[in-house]
């Protein structure tokens, strides 16, 4: 069985492929969004995915793999547009935006290691409906954070937040993985 490591990186890489070949497609075009609009973009995606799973049942072709991929890469959008100063420019060079994907990707996954580390890798237990769940509550918390202008008395930052949602939006298709490996339904 592959290490947790190892899933993760593929499931990574699968993101970063994804994220490559839309920003050749589009360019930086996701540089207008504001965070606002970022959280609301990774909102539409977990309740999609929420709504699915609710129902059992879709009616548009994207999987919910698809969606949590989704989620990965406009979390990470948050993350490389929370370090860009206001001053950058809007249009980026390919080769600028994957090192900056791999930066906040390092910095994650460290986030998921230490974690890891702490809680005995608890996520293997949760169900994908849980992961689902707490993506949404992060995604509130931002948006909390958001309306007390990015002030906080003792939380995180949204960049933990984020951390968080790409670390479940991982963890979820590693279980969704596991579970197809496995002949289970997913």
């Amino acid at each position: 069985m592959p290490t947790t490591d190892q899933q993760y990186d593929r499931v990574i890489a699968s993101c970063k492929d994804i994220f490559l070949k839309k920003n050749k497609d589009y360019g930086t075009a996701w540089r207008v969004l504001r965070t606002i609009s970022i959280a609301d973009q990774i909102f539409i995606k977990a309740q999609r995915i929420r709504t699915i799973q609710e129902k059992g049942a879709q009616r548009v072709a994207d999987d919910i793999s698809s969606e949590f991929r989704g989620i990965i890469n406009y979390a990470l959008i948050g993350l490389i547009q929370l370090e860009l100063p206001s001053n950058s420019p809007e249009e980026m060079e390919l080769n600028v935006v994957s090192g900056l994907y791999d930066h906040h990707v390092r910095e994650t996954k460290l986030v998921m290691e230490d974690k890891n580390h702490d809680y005995g890798e608890a996520w293997r237990s949760l169900s994908q409906e849980s992961l689902t769940d707490l993506i949404l509550m992060k995604l509130q918390r931002i948006k909390q954070i958001l309306t007390n202008e990015g002030k906080t008395l003792i939380s995180e930052g949204i960049d933990a937040n984020y951390h968080d949602i790409i670390n479940y939006a991982v963890f979820a298709l590693i279980l969704r993985t596991s579970a197809a490996a496995n002949g289970l339904k997913t």
